[in-house]
């Protein structure tokens, strides 16, 4: 009774686990995923710079394809697992150990190869200047969009201050993209009539905390901890679930019957009557007839022997 009591909560442990898992992968991937559009859009304004070396330093760990296919291959495990655990299967419980072990050593391998600490500093913001005279051109419109696009999001304005872009560009004022409310001829209402409609803080820092690391990648790397955590966890419940299973089902192994009370275990022993001893009066017939079918079978010996040699 008990041991049944210990398979039920190991059962009921790696439910949750399973579901765990499928919770955890899926923040994985839906943050991965939010992570990876911003990133695009850091790396298309820092590239060629020190910014987008550190940047993608900092970001692929978390947004590493070999991370995004775990995470997807680990679903898959988890439903296994499930299965395994409901129908107190030995093969698909091997398999689900075995694919968390591949899966656990993947991702720490993975961490350990991808970790390394960004050497950027406030200085290198500068080079950020260097992408501005491109905007608006025709033929850089998808920088253009990009500039848009981070200004409108992080509610920045130039690299340092708006007035990046009169220094840097033929621009006689700003692009919309830095006005707080933003509206067709909005930068130049505000140019000349209320600089406090514009973001007055510049895109720079908010690539450098972003560079740094946000929120969001903190989430990640807390994700990727707890996910190994309870890798190792539900490793060592199936490892106790399949030895329990396995001793339920092993065949108890074969004991002699005992005796019945009150009979003597001793083996039976015969022992023969010395020679020339008579036999007992209980035991004469036995060996009477025995002594006939001698004496017979030696008569007809003779007489065959007898027959022979007269021929």
């Amino acid at each position: 009774m008990a041991r049944e009591d210990a398979v039920r909560c190991l059962r009921c442990l790696l439910y949750s686990l399973n579901l765990l898992f499928w919770l955890m992968s899926i923040c994985v991937l839906g943050v991965a995923a939010w992570l990876r559009d911003y990133l695009n859009t850091v790396l298309t304004l820092t590239a060629h710079t020190r910014l987008e070396e550190a940047a993608v330093l900092t970001y692929s760990p978390a947004v590493h394809p070999v991370i995004i296919a775990v995470c997807c291959f680990l679903i898959i495990v988890a439903m296994v697992g499930y299965c395994g655990t409901l129908k107190c299967n030995l093969l698909l419980l091997s398999w689900y150990f075995g694919s968390l072990l591949v899966i656990f050593c993947v991702e720490l391998a993975s961490g350990v190869w991808t970790y390394d600490e960004p050497s950027v500093q406030r200085s290198d913001m500068i080079s950020l200047k260097s992408r501005m005279p491109n905007y608006g051109l025709q033929r850089y419109q998808w920088l253009t969009h990009t500039w848009n696009t981070f200004q409108t999001e992080f509610k920045c304005c130039g690299v340092i201050y708006f007035t990046d872009w009169l220094e840097m560009t033929e621009m006689e004022w700003p692009p919309d993209s830095c006005c707080s409310n933003q509206y067709p001829g909005c930068a130049r209402h505000a140019h000349y009539r209320d600089l406090s409609d514009l973001h007055q803080e510049g895109c720079g820092p908010k690539i450098y905390s972003f560079i740094r690391g946000t929120k969001q990648l903190q989430v990640l790397r807390f994700l990727g901890v707890s996910i190994g955590v309870a890798q190792i966890l539900a490793m060592t419940l199936t490892l106790t679930l399949l030895w329990a299973l396995y001793y339920d089902r092993k065949p108890p192994e074969a004991t002699p019957p005992e005796p019945p009370p009150g009979t003597d275990p001793k083996p039976l022993t015969i022992t023969h009557p010395p020679q020339g001893e008579a036999p007992k009066s209980g035991n004469t017939r036995p060996a009477e007839a025995w002594s006939n079918t001698a004496t017979t079978s030696n008569r007809h010996g003779h007489t065959q022997f007898e027959m022979e040699t007269l021929s």
